[in-house]
This record gives structure tokens, sequence and C-alpha cells, in this order.
């Protein structure tokens, strides 16, 4: 994981850089400041379980992924709402019985954030995600155990994040982004359909699910000030 959040903050310090480097190579023309009202953002990350040594043992993050609409205030205090997709696979390797499935959490939020662009190309933005998942262990030992059915938890949703913004015209912009997610459920082997801990102890299996998620998004401005 150190090495993954290496990769990242490079090409983090990348972005600042190169939002500096208006001078040179760049066609200024096709800049201007941006202020934006009304916009769309696709974001796409890789999670990171977090929230205890067994999750982070057995399920491997592959894809986060969260379209939304924002409305931003000439403040730039800015409003939002969207969908989300994550799916965690079970890591067949760390997990204490054969298994093949995963787990897929899909939710609705709301957003309320601030974002501010400090030049013609280089942006920042916070924000803070709240709302609602639903969570479905896929595997087949639930479907074996559950009639071809799978394990179904649902509950909230917040997620903290920070983006880096960089300017690719008057109304794109593309992102850096960090975010950290917390799940109101605790994850047990028993939702992979799982009966032993897999030597963990019952402290292991008492945390709420938590994630980081390191990604990029892309937004259009299709309204300004």
């Amino acid at each position: 994981m150190n090495r993954l959040i290496l990769v990242f903050t490079s090409i983090a310090l990348s972005f600042c850089v190169f939002s500096q480097d208006d001078e040179y190579d760049i066609d200024e023309n096709i800049y201007s400041d941006i202020n934006p009202k009304h916009s769309f953002s696709l974001e796409l990350g890789l999670p990171v379980m977090t929230s205890s040594k067994a999750s982070q043992s057995m399920m491997m993050g592959l894809i986060n992924f969260a379209p939304f609409y924002q409305f931003t205030l000439q403040n730039h205090l800015s409003f939002g709402a969207g969908v989300n997709y994550s799916y965690f696979r079970a890591n067949e390797f760390k997990v204490p019985q054969k298994v093949i499935g995963g787990v897929h959490n899909v939710g609705a939020f709301v957003k309320i954030g601030h974002e501010q662009f400090h030049s013609m190309r280089f942006g920042t933005t916070a924000a803070l995600k709240l709302g609602y998942t639903q969570s479905y262990f896929t595997t087949d030992l639930n479907r074996k155990k559950n009639n071809g059915g799978s394990v179904a938890i649902d509950g909230v949703y917040v997620e903290p994040n920070f983006g880096l913004v960089l300017t690719a015209g008057e109304f794109i912009s593309y992102s850096f982004v960090v975010g950290y997610a917390f799940q109101g459920y605790k994850f047990k082997t028993s939702h992979l359909g799982i009966d032993s801990q897999g030597g963990f102890s019952a402290a292991d299996y008492n945390r709420g699910t938590q994630f980081m998620t390191f990604g990029f998004g892309f937004t259009y401005y299709f309204k300004q000030y």
C-alpha cells in the first residue's frame, strides 16, 4: 500500500508542477478563468481497504466509480448529488476457505464542498459525501447456501475527499482525487459464506468498513458565471 500511495503522490505533485508551467509550449488563448456554476463529473479510482487486518487481507479493491452533478455558488461553496459503485474481490490466496466472488457496493449520495480555481489552469476541491449504500456479497458459497442469492447489507455512506484540478480548456478539467469512505456495516467472513474467522480475533471484525480511494476525475462545466 505504501508503494501505491507513493505513486499517486508523485502524480499529484506533477499536477502542481504542470499547473505552474503556463509559459512553456502552451497556447494560453484556449484557457480562461473558470467560474463554474453547473457541472457534471466522473470519478474513477482504486479503493484500498483500511478498516481491519481481516478486511485488508481478504478483500482486494478493483474499482470505485462515482458520477455526479454539482452546483457551485460564486463564493465557491458547492452542492451536488450522484451515485457510487465499488467492487472488492475476495483474495483467494488469503481467505480461510476457497471462495469465488466479492462485494458490490451500490449507493447514492449528496455532497457539500468547496471548489476554487487559483489560476487559469489549477484549482482545488474539498467535499463531504453523505449517502446510503447497499452491499451485495455475491460468492459461489452464498449461492449454494441461499438458493442462488447473495447476502445484502445496507448502511450509511460518508466520504470526505480532496482533489487537485487541472483545466484542459474553458469547459473541461481533469483531477487527481483522494477519498476516505466509511460504510455502515462491519465486515465478517460469514458475509462471503465462510464459516471460519480465518485466524483473526473477534476484535478484528468489530470495526466499521472503511476504505481509501486514489483516482482521477473528469469534469465538464456546462454553465459558468
